[in-house]
């Protein structure tokens, strides 16, 4: 049984930082992508940053030079750090995790396995 648990989240003011973490367990898949999402109030949910086993990576616009994603070496922890962080990147953040991944993807139908997520509050 995959399950993913997100730690990490909370509230800054903007400019600040946050480091994300995300424990995976339970997968035997060796092509795997995992990532992070986030859904702020009232949209819907967006790919913010992906990795595969490889460590290659890719990144929304809006995130791109701000937030890095970074792994372990077998995928057991996923990592997401945030800096410069602006308001409107308040969202509950979520990892997810897509088995048996082609190629790297932002769009959250293509993810099978969620975490429960963590609240991320950038106040102005």
């Amino acid at each position: 049984q995959v399950q993913l648990v997100e730690s990490g989240g909370g509230s800054v003011e903007s400019g600040g930082s946050l480091r994300l973490s995300c424990k995976v367990f339970g997968y035997r898949y060796r092509r795997v992508c995992v990532g992070w999402f986030r859904q702020a109030a009232g949209k819907e949910r967006e790919g913010v940053a992906v990795i595969n086993r490889e460590g290659n990576t890719l990144y929304t616009d809006s995130v791109k030079g701000r937030f890095t994603i970074s792994k372990d070496s077998d995928i057991k922890t996923l990592h997401l750090q945030m800096n410069t962080l602006k308001p409107e990147d308040t969202a509950m953040y979520y990892c997810a995790l897509r088995p048996l991944c082609e190629r790297l993807s932002l769009a959250p139908e293509d993810y099978n396995y969620w975490g429960q997520g963590t609240k991320v509050t950038v106040s102005s």
